[in-house]
């Protein structure tokens, strides 16, 4: 079943705005915590790399260098106390999760919980109708959330 787009009945211009500005602030959310998800990886991988690093200078005869980047990198916190897995919880914890039960509530109480209504709108704007290229929406026979028994 396609999702509707379509402006519920009875919705203002100014309210279909309102949403599509809160929805865009999510979704720099969302972004910002793929970036701490990278993040995240990013520094667990380097902690390996300081280890297998500090492995290779003790067996290439230079055991001062490698405790050194043993004790004071392998295992250090990236920020006060935590390492990124804890920054990646609190963060989810505290913010995110908020941010995404406020959207989806606004969401829910304006627009029907359709998303995207005011992106949809502006598609329907800027597209040259009967266009190719241009379809309002993708026929049933491509949808693949559409079981067309093939």
């Amino acid at each position: 079943m396609t999702e509707s787009h379509d402006r519920p009945p009875g919705t203002s211009d100014a309210t279909v705005a309102a949403v599509g500005k809160l929805s865009e602030a999510y979704e720099y959310v969302i972004r910002a915590r793929g970036h701490l998800y990278s993040l995240h990886q990013l520094m667990g991988r380097a902690d390996l790399l300081f280890g297998d690093a500090a492995d290779a200078l003790r067996e290439a005869g230079h055991p001062e260098l490698a405790d050194r980047v043993a004790e004071e990198i392998v295992g250090r916190n990236v920020v006060d106390g935590r390492w990124t897995f804890q920054v990646v919880e609190e963060f989810d914890d505290l913010y995110f999760d908020a941010a995404t039960e406020v959207e989806r509530a606004v969401r829910d109480a304006l627009v029907g919980g359709r998303r995207h209504v005011f992106e949809s709108e502006t598609k329907d704007a800027r597209s040259t109708a009967g266009a190719p290229g241009h379809e309002r929406r993708p026929p049933a026979a491509h949808d693949p959330r559409v079981d067309t028994g093939g």
